[in-house]
């Protein structure tokens, strides 16, 4: 370890240890105190091996009373829908429990997922963002370094080579991304959130996405959940090893919840060895049944060395070894970050009012080619109101709201001095505004089937003051008006089963980083990226069988694409026209049942599938022709075969598999490599107390390209390859009350 490395990991161990010892001390009473509107089990059928969240008052000894809830899957919207919103909100008015979610979200007429964190939290490291969206179709999510990850969505921002771009990410409804579209998952914490929402393409109109991908949002429980306190251990290959504890309870009108961990490995390639430390925590009260107010609170400290992208030799060679410049400027990518936030909510007889504010305090400490020293001030605010009523016996379901998010990114860099800071190279004041309006109305002109139509309304401003700079970088100013309308049926052939088609636009505002420094294309003259989107599919929630199939058109204009390239760095800037065009499919059956214990609660054999065919390409690009898209496998399939007891045993063997190599040059004369990985994972959770599991991944040590950065033209000896993890075993103990 060098000196660079700002804080001691015991002084933030014993921080983070201490904060939680104290709410677990101070929450006693709110945890033994009578629970107000308990929880209904949760019965989500999960990708995984779904256990419920029972409240204790609710827990029964019964095996098969304990399997019934563990494998009854949740159905999907009932055809005859509510006619008042009192029944969608409890018992935390600002926070949907896994089910409601659930019903939400299925009010979209296109490709959406909720991930509950039964689905991965108890049988998995859960380590990274992949975790999490393994089994959800049409997301390629593949680890590069700690928590650093290419996501891309539906071919979203795949010429984006460092920083997330092309999907928003959020924190229970709160922007992670930067305000001028970066995003990164160093804040993400998978033992955090009690689901996870996934909103592809315009599907995300309700938060304001104006990307390709949409959007993800991660929510964290309150002290109203079930099990609101835990403990859990994980420990595993490359001296990885996690501890994190939960607290909170009710108090009267009172909840709260805190989740805390504390994290290192020392990763399987050299130089890079990191640490995180996180903290998420919430307080809400119930000014009357109808009126709640949560404040919320997140920190993260993250440290972590970069070992670099390599040539393809090396990658499937030696996997292990680094980039050698990455080691003698000893790379790193550290990051603090404070958010606060606050979410009112406030209940009517068919209309939910939300509303709320925040604001992000964020440091990046990043040595790469540059001693990059950037501060963030992100804030913003929102509205949104749902009503949900019969208008002249029709349901009508009409969403409408606002979101802001600005900021200041307070930009210096330095010269890297072997990990150190030199002589000042450049210096900006960059600001950024994103209002959005938009508005969705769902008319079930028939009593299950609705036409939903709505659109948004984007403007944006990009300002960049530059103070100091070596090369003659220009300030500017650039500013945006977008419309993104879009129109669908969604249609609930039974109440387990649905139906949707939708025609939408998207747009993406480029960000800061996106110029040509060798073609002399600043940021201001950088265009919008705009599609539209054609997607059909249907999907389905029965007690043996799930199943997701849609398939998606974008007709891309201005797509933000590596064309250019100078010093060995991709340049993003505007290509002509793109198409992005694919099916994802999700499966999960249970092939086999009874095969040991027979009655009510039988076992069974289930397999969980998730498929994704990408076919991205230029079309008719004046230098690339029809030629591919560089950056995402045409096929990629992750599957599962568990054998699941009633008693909560589980078992069997997993694979991840890209059968065809794919480009990584938009010239498409160099590839990556075709690969399978065979995986096995085993461990009890019956939906009580205690969880433990034992997982082995790439059980075959197969050398592999996890990703690859993306550039015009590519050569042999290019260093564009991210090597994959080899063979790894983790563990770990869970324990919750």
């Amino acid at each position: 370890m060098s000196s660079a490395r700002p804080r001691s990991r015991s002084l933030v161990l014993l921080q983070a240890t201490a904060l939680v010892s104290t709410c677990l001390v101070s929450l006693p009473a709110m945890a033994q105190s009578p629970r107000d509107g308990t929880l209904p089990p949760v019965t989500v059928q999960a990708p995984d091996q779904a256990r419920p969240a029972v409240p204790r008052a609710q827990r029964s000894p019964s095996r098969a009373t304990r399997a019934v809830r563990a494998t009854s899957p949740a159905p999907l919207p009932a055809a005859a829908p509510v006619d008042s919103a009192q029944a969608a909100r409890g018992p935390a008015l600002t926070v949907l429990t896994v089910q409601q979610a659930l019903n939400d979200i299925q009010q979209t007429p296109g490709g959406v997922a909720l991930v509950p964190a039964n689905a991965y939290r108890n049988s998995t490291v859960s380590n990274t963002i992949k975790d999490i969206l393994d089994y959800v179709p049409g997301v390629f999510a593949q680890p590069k370094w700690g928590d650093d990850t290419r996501l891309s969505i539906r071919g979203s921002g795949l010429s984006r080579n460092f920083h997330l771009r092309g999907v928003q990410l959020y924190m229970d409804g709160i922007p992670i991304n930067t305000a001028d579209g970066y995003g990164d998952f160093q804040e993400i914490d998978p033992t955090a959130y009690k689901y996870v929402a996934v909103y592809k393409g315009a599907n995300a109109l309700q938060f304001g996405a104006n990307s390709l991908g949409g959007a993800i949002n991660f929510v964290t429980a309150t002290g109203r959940d079930p099990f609101p306190n835990g403990v859990s251990v994980d420990a595993g290959a490359f001296g990885y090893r996690r501890l994190q504890a939960n607290a909170g309870g009710v108090n009267g009108p009172w909840d709260g919840y805190v989740t805390a961990s504390t994290q290192a490995a020392e990763g399987f390639r050299n130089h890079s060895d990191g640490e995180a430390h996180r903290l998420s925590a919430n307080i809400g009260y119930q000014i009357t049944p109808d009126i709640e107010t949560r404040f919320y609170l997140n920190a993260n400290h993250v440290r972590q060395r970069i070992p670099g992208s390599v040539t393809k030799t090396s990658a499937l060679t030696s996997p292990e070894t680094a980039a050698a410049n990455n080691v003698a400027l000893d790379q790193q990518r550290n990051i603090d970050t404070v958010r606060l936030a606050n979410k009112t909510t406030i209940r009517f007889d068919n209309t939910v009012v939300d509303f709320g504010a925040f604001g992000v305090d964020r440091h990046l400490m990043h040595p790469i080619f540059q001693w990059l020293d950037y501060r963030y001030q992100d804030y913003g605010g929102f509205a949104k109101v749902t009503d949900d009523r019969f208008i002249g016996g029709y349901r009508n379901r009409l969403v409408a709201g606002v979101n802001l998010l600005n900021g200041r990114i307070d930009n210096k860099q330095y010269v890297n001095l072997a990990g150190q800071k030199g002589a000042l190279a450049f210096s900006s004041i960059d600001k950024s505004t994103n209002t959005s309006f938009y508005v969705e109305d769902s008319f079930y002109f028939l009593r299950n089937v609705a036409l939903v139509a709505g659109t948004q309304f984007l403007h944006a401003t990009r300002d960049r003051v530059v103070r100091f700079t070596s090369n003659n970088d220009p300030s500017g100013t650039t500013e945006f008006n977008l419309w993104s309308p879009k129109a669908g049926l969604l249609w609930d052939i039974d109440p387990t089963w649905q139906a949707f088609g939708n025609i939408s636009r998207s747009a993406e505002v480029p960000s800061f980083g996106e110029s040509s420094a060798a073609q002399s294309i600043p940021f201001t003259s950088i265009r919008p990226q705009r599609a539209t989107t054609y997607e059909i599919g249907t999907r389905g929630r029965r007690p043996d069988l799930v199943w997701e199939l849609t398939g998606y058109r974008a007709e891309i204009k201005d797509e933000l694409l590596c064309i250019y390239s100078s010093l060995g760095n991709c340049n993003v800037t505007n290509a002509d026209r793109s198409v992005h065009q694919g099916i994802e499919a999700g499966l999960g059956v249970a092939l086999f049942k009874n095969l040991f214990e027979r009655g009510h609660a039988p076992d069974r054999l289930w397999l969980n599938m998730a498929y994704t065919l990408n076919d991205f390409r230029f079309d008719n690009d004046a230098t690339f022709g029809n030629n591919l898209l560089p950056g995402a496998p045409r096929h990629y399939l992750r599957a599962e075969l568990l054998y699941k007891n009633p008693n909560g045993f589980y078992a069997g063997p997993n694979v991840e598999w890209v059968p065809q190599a794919y480009f990584v040059d938009s010239a498409n004369t160099l590839k990556t490599e075709p690969y399978a990985l065979l995986g096995l994972k085993a461990g009890i959770d019956n939906g009580g107390p205690y969880s433990i599991y034992i997982e082995g991944r790439n059980l075959t040590n197969k050398a592999y390209i996890a990703s690859a950065s993306i550039i015009d033209k590519a050569t042999a000896t290019s260093p564009l390859f991210e090597p994959g993890t080899g063979r790894a075993v983790y563990a770990g103990f869970k324990v919750r009350w």
